[in-house]
């Protein structure tokens, strides 16, 4: 068993048509046509149309060519046929009646002069030749952009073809302006020493050959089957009341989508029976406006200012209140008219997006908050320290208390003593007993004062004082000794 649209086997292992295993955009599906006529004898007669469809660079060029030889093909073979200077090699991808299908729909005649012929079926050789050629493809288009990008020329490189028999290069561009590249030329076929051949496309050929996945999952339609490209503008999405946004109603070749049109035809039919001007309806006790159309379900949203409700309406049913309106007739309600809402029963499986609590952050940072706030009024145990009894200096003048003294004292006495915060002096713990004027004589001192002022009872301070005023002693170098 081989590929499952042409039936070839690769190698004695199915996997189809050369293509790598298995079909895909560059596969044996590609801008393909299934022959259904492939088991069934369409003549009594044993003459076959002898014309083929021959396939190059994995389907991204088709072209026919006479089996004059009789040759026994199949498809997915390849083959060496005749170009216009040397030779090229392809792949079969459609032999038969449906052959004149094709030549009927591309027009083109069946003539010697237009339609070159088959020379053999490829050997090894010729094989091998191919996967050279292919190749070196990538590497040419790096070095064909770069020197267009040096030559300053507006254009844009898409894809590059190199003949089966490497004697011709064929590069494929797209420019919105004429380019004159003969310059261009003479670079490349120094460059490559190919004969070179500039071949001009569209946007959307280019994105055929490229190829791709569209927004609905599937691969582009230019590059596996579509081949007729019609205008696309902007009124074929107003017919089908598609909002106008660039973004999501163009495709990868930067132009509106082609699937814009595949449903136009039935919403132009639509349009046909559908009522024109009706923007409103009036009842007897409001006016109710349109929000909203159906065209394909031929139905029309009403609702009443002020109201959540909205009425369904068919066609027919809005085009008589509105014809009864024009003769002054208003109906009391739109309710007798409104179609019946269709209640969807409720999955099993609850909905979980966006029910994520945020509870668990929401106190972490509450209690970060109150931390800091409470900074200035939470003791702090750690930083503790016993109370000195003068600062002054560093030095203490009188005996301090112990510390062991804070827990012989009763609890209840530290409760009710009222604790006094000085803003700019650090956190402390404020002294428990009372001490004399004398054993700390900056209890009773006034505001404003600072603790630095000398103190007259320590002998340090006038001596540092008295220093003050005597000139500076001159040093001749012996008191170094």
């Amino acid at each position: 068993m081989g590929c499952s649209s042409c039936g070839t086997v690769t190698n004695g292992k199915p996997g189809g048509c050369g293509s790598g295993g298995g079909c895909s955009t560059g596969g044996c599906n590609r801008m393909n046509v299934f022959d259904w006529f492939a088991d069934m004898p369409i003549t009594f007669s044993d003459k076959v149309f002898n014309v083929v469809e021959i396939s190059f660079k994995n389907g991204a060029r088709k072209g026919y060519f006479r089996n004059v030889n009789h040759l026994d093909l199949m498809k997915g073979d390849l083959v060496v046929v005749e170009a216009a200077q040397g030779y090229d090699i392809g792949e079969v991808s459609l032999k038969g009646e449906l052959v004149k299908l094709q030549l009927k729909k591309n027009n083109i005649k069946d003539r010697a002069d237009t339609i070159k012929n088959i020379v053999r079926k490829a050997n090894p050789k010729d094989r091998l030749k191919l996967a050279e050629v292919r190749a070196t493809e990538n590497e040419m288009m790096v070095v064909a952009r770069v020197v267009s990008r040096e030559l300053g020329l507006n254009m844009k490189l898409g894809d590059v073809e190199v003949q089966g028999d490497g004697t011709k290069a064929t590069f494929f561009y797209t420019a919105e302006d004429r380019v004159d590249f003969r310059e261009l030329v003479k670079r490349y076929a120094k460059d490559f020493k190919l004969k070179i051949e500039m071949r001009q496309i569209g946007a959307r050929q280019e994105a055929g050959r490229i190829g791709g996945i569209g927004s609905c999952g599937r691969e582009l339609c230019c590059s596996t089957w579509l081949t007729d490209f019609k205008t696309v503008n902007t009124n074929t999405a107003r017919y089908q009341n598609i909002s106008i946004n660039t973004d999501k109603l163009s495709g990868q070749c930067g132009r509106l989508k082609c699937c814009l049109n595949y449903e136009l035809d039935s919403y132009l039919d639509a349009l046909k029976d559908f009522p024109k001007e009706i923007y409103k309806l009036e009842t007897t006790d409001a006016v109710a406006k349109l929000i909203k159309t159906e065209i394909l379900t031929k139905t029309l949203w009403f609702k009443f200012d002020g109201v959540d409700r909205i009425f369904k309406l068919s066609t027919q049913d809005a085009l008589a209140i509105y014809n009864d309106n024009k003769k002054g007739i208003k109906p009391h309600s739109l309710s007798e008219f409104a179609a019946p809402e269709i209640v969807k029963e409720e999955s099993k499986y609850e909905d979980l997006v966006g029910h994520i609590s945020l509870e668990s952050l929401q106190t972490k940072n509450k209690k970060k908050k109150n931390k800091g706030n409470n900074r200035g009024n939470a003791p702090d145990n750690n930083n503790q320290r016993p109370p000195v009894a003068n600062q002054a200096n560093n030095k203490t003048t009188g005996p301090a208390k112990p510390a062991q003294q804070n827990n012989n004292r009763p609890a209840q006495q530290n409760q009710n003593r009222p604790v006094q915060n000085n803003p700019n002096q650090k956190e402390q713990k404020a002294p428990i007993a009372p001490r004399s004027n004398e054993a700390n004589p900056n209890v009773n001192k006034p505001q404003g004062t600072s603790n630095n002022a000398p103190n007259p009872n320590n002998k340090n301070n006038n001596r540092n004082r008295n220093n003050r005023n005597r000139p500076p002693r001159k040093d001749n170098g012996e008191n170094q000794k």
